[in-house]
């Protein structure tokens, strides 16, 4: 995002709920490994973050069944992480023998770029070419699979390969906003004039989480609503300088105190995790949660109470981007197995259930989609993708970045610093970055 993205950020959701049986047989990794074929005994190691009955997680629980069926004597060993958790450990991990053959991770400079940077990814230009995801994915959703020599995504070899799009957008609660009076907005004045209607009514309106990526990502879509494509570009691709006290993120910065002072966020959020937020919306608390399209799924799986919708930000640019990628780590010890298991991810069976799960997939059937409101979900992207206003998101550019924004942003809901202060704080590791990479 956060997942963590996802994100996204970018898609930082907890530990998932899937269990897939263990592999049969020995379990000793063998050497190499070639996909379709009998090998008798072998097993593919896979990581991922996503829960069960998000979308990701249904469509890649059928891949996973759809590659034992076509790899007879071959079982996937899936083990359960969290987003957190790998994306702490991930460098120390891949650097070991416990690697596992493939792998979920978060796209960007801080993380993907900085695993290709120490050697610990493969390079899957060769197999991109070959097998046809390079066809697959448009040129946007491309950039986050490829990195340079500095870890720079963008150009360079591909290290990675996305199965689906994501992008930040409001969640809202239908019966709220209907017994408020509040209409959709579809300006950002409108937007702020239904913040206050709610406030002025005794409800918070903003469900949110200090203590991980959803208030660094509602930062920077208010930094959003004051930039432009090359400042984006400026920031997140190093093409030119950053001011941090400039009107972007001073205007980011001051809007957010604001709003905790007026109550459109919890002072409370700050210690609050994703899981609590989104746990809260779909308990109804909240007539509004800002997030990414990897929660979909999931609020459709679990809201049964009351009605409730989607529409995009007010404002030209969201955070998003491809979804967090598939790698394969260099140690691992079955690549061909890997290449197989991409392979199938990215077929219009397994896109076509992605996109009917709530999922945005990038090689769907578009007349397959069943679903009214997946429909829309998916329609909200193209349109976004088209306005060019996909934004990455904020973590992205330096290494443990993401710790840096989480400090940040908890510091202003708590009001412990002044705006200003906490601009020059996360100013400070972005232009340290700067320097360590010759910019």
């Amino acid at each position: 995002m956060f997942r963590v993205g996802r994100s996204a950020a970018v898609a930082a959701l907890a530990a998932a709920a899937l269990a897939l049986s263990a592999c049969g047989g020995s379990s000793d990794k063998s050497e190499g490994g070639s996909g379709g074929g009998s090998a008798e005994g072998k097993t593919l190691t896979l990581w991922h973050y996503e829960t069960g009955n998000s979308a990701m997680g249904t469509a890649w629980a059928e891949a996973m069944k759809e590659f034992e069926a076509s790899h007879p004597g071959v079982k996937v060993k899936f083990e359960e992480k969290g987003f957190e958790q790998i994306q702490k450990t991930a460098s120390m991990v891949l650097n070991s023998d416990e690697a596992p053959d493939i792998m979920e991770y978060n796209k960007g400079n801080a993380t993907a770029g900085q695993l290709s940077k120490q050697g610990l990814l493969t390079d899957l230009t060769e197999e991109a070419t070959k097998r046809g995801w390079d066809k697959l994915l448009s040129p946007s959703l491309q950039t986050t699979a490829k990195y340079d020599e500095r870890g720079i995504m963008g150009s360079g070899k591909w290290f990675g390969v996305p199965n689906y799009g994501e992008y930040v957008m409001v969640y809202y609660n239908k019966d709220m906003f209907d017994k408020a009076g509040v209409k959709v907005p579809t300006t950002f004045d409108e937007f702020t004039a239904a913040l206050d209607a709610f406030a002025k009514k005794g409800t918070t309106p903003i469900a949110m989480a200090g203590a991980e990526y959803p208030a660094q990502q509602l930062f920077y879509l208010l930094a959003l609503n004051k930039a432009n494509r090359a400042w984006i570009d400026s920031f997140e691709l190093y093409k030119g300088k950053v001011d941090f006290h400039g009107p972007e993120f001073t205007y980011a910065a001051q809007t957010f105190s604001d709003w905790v002072k007026k109550g459109y966020i919890s002072k409370d959020s700050a210690g609050m995790k994703a899981e609590d937020m989104g746990v809260a919306f779909i308990g109804g608390k909240f007539p509004i949660m800002v997030s990414g399209s990897w929660w979909f799924g999931r609020l459709a799986e679990e809201i049964k109470d009351f009605k409730w919708g989607s529409f995009l930000w007010p404002g030209q640019f969201a955070p998003g981007s491809s979804g967090n990628l598939w790698v394969v780590p260099e140690k691992s010890e079955n690549k061909e197995l890997a290449y197989d298991f991409i392979d199938i991810t990215m077929k219009k069976e397994i896109q076509n259930l992605l996109g009917n799960s709530g999922g945005v997939p990038v090689a769907a059937d578009p007349s397959a989609i069943t679903d009214t409101q997946n429909k829309e979900l998916i329609e909200n992207f193209n349109k976004l993708s088209t306005q060019d206003g996909l934004a990455f998101y904020p973590d992205w550019p330096a290494p443990g970045y993401y710790d840096v924004l989480v400090a940040g942003v908890q510091e202003l809901i708590n009001g412990d610093k002044k705006p200003e202060e906490v601009l020059d704080e996360i100013a400070q590791p972005y232009n340290d970055n700067l320097a360590d990479i010759g910019n």
